[in-house]
C-alpha cells in the first residue's frame, strides 16, 4: 500500500498526524476515516487500506493526540480499560474541530480529486453524524454509532446524504434507539438506516469476536455504492 502518517494543521494552530493510504491511480474522491475508541490501530489502518483499494484518498485523523498521540491498542480487556479512558477524556467538540481541519487538508491534497464523505466505526460512528451536522462534508456513513439518540437534536442539521448501519442485537444501541434513529430521520431523502439481523456491535471489526463476514461484506458493498452515488 502507498501509505503515510501526515502532518495535520489544527483549528487551533496546533498539529497532529493522520494515516494517509493512496489509491492505486495516485487519485480518487477523499474519505475521512474516523476510528473507534483503540485508536488509529492496526485494524482501521487496514480498512483505510481497504477503502484506498476501492479507489478512495483515505485520511485517518488521531483524535487522541493530545492525550496520547498515535495510540495503538488491541482488544484485550487491559486495551478495553485504555479506550474507555481515552474515550472518556475525549474533548467532542475539540475533536470535532480536528476532524474539520482533516477535511480540510483532504480536500488540499493534489491526490484528492474531488468531494469528501466522512465514516466511523462505533464512537467514530457517532463523530460521522456530528460531521454531518455541523461541517460541510459531502456525506457520511456511520457504523453503530454509539449514543446517537443522544445527539438527535441535530438530525435537522443534517443537509448531505448518510447511511447508517445498526446491529440488531447491539448491545451497547438498543432497538429503541435505532427506532429513535428512524423517527429523526424520518421523511429525508437523504438518510438510509441498515440493519443486519442477529449480530452485535463491532460486526465490522475482524479481530474481534463479534466479527460477522455475511454482514461486514453487505455492509461494505452498500457502503461503497452510496458513496459512489454520494461522491
Amino acid at each position: 500500500m502507498n501509505s503515510q502518517w501526515i502532518d495535520i494543521a489544527g483549528n487551533d494552530g496546533q498539529t497532529f498526524k493522520g494515516y494517509l493510504s493512496l489509491p492505486p491511480t495516485g487519485r480518487g474522491p477523499g474519505l475521512v476515516l474516523i476510528q473507534e475508541i483503540f485508536g488509529v490501530n492496526a485494524h482501521i489502518r487496514a480498512v483505510a487500506d481497504q477503502y484506498a483499494l476501492d479507489g478512495y484518498v483515505v485520511l485517518a485523523p488521531d483524535l487522541f493526540w493530545r492525550a496520547e498521540p498515535q495510540v495503538d491498542l488491541g482488544y484485550g480487556e487491559a486495551d478495553w480499560t485504555r479506550a474507555f479512558e481515552l474515550m472518556k477524556g475525549l474533548d467532542f467538540g475539540l475533536a470535532i474541530g480536528d476532524l474539520d481541519s482533516t477535511l480540510k487538508t483532504l480536500r488540499g491534497r493534489v491526490e484528492c480529486s474531488g468531494k469528501v464523505a466522512a465514516i466511523g466505526y462505533c464512537m467514530g460512528g457517532l463523530l460521522s453524524y456530528l460531521c454531518a451536522a455541523s461541517t460541510d462534508v459531502d456525506a457520511a456513513v456511520c457504523y453503530y454509532p454509539g449514543s446517537i439518540d443522544a445527539h438527535l437534536d441535530k438530525a435537522d442539521k443534517v443537509n448531505c446524504p448518510i447511511l447508517l448501519h445498526f446491529a440488531e442485537q447491539d448491545s451497547y444501541i438498543p432497538a429503541q434507539a435505532v427506532q429513535a434513529v428512524r423517527g429523526a430521520f424520518a421523511g429525508s431523502p437523504q438518510a438510509t438506516i441498515e440493519v443486519y439481523p442477529g449480530v452485535d456491535h463491532g460486526f465490522n471489526c475482524w479481530e474481534r469476536p463479534m466479527y460477522d463476514q455475511r454482514s461486514a461484506a453487505i455492509a461494505h458493498g452498500r457502503t461503497l455504492t452510496f458513496l459512489a452515488d454520494a461522491l
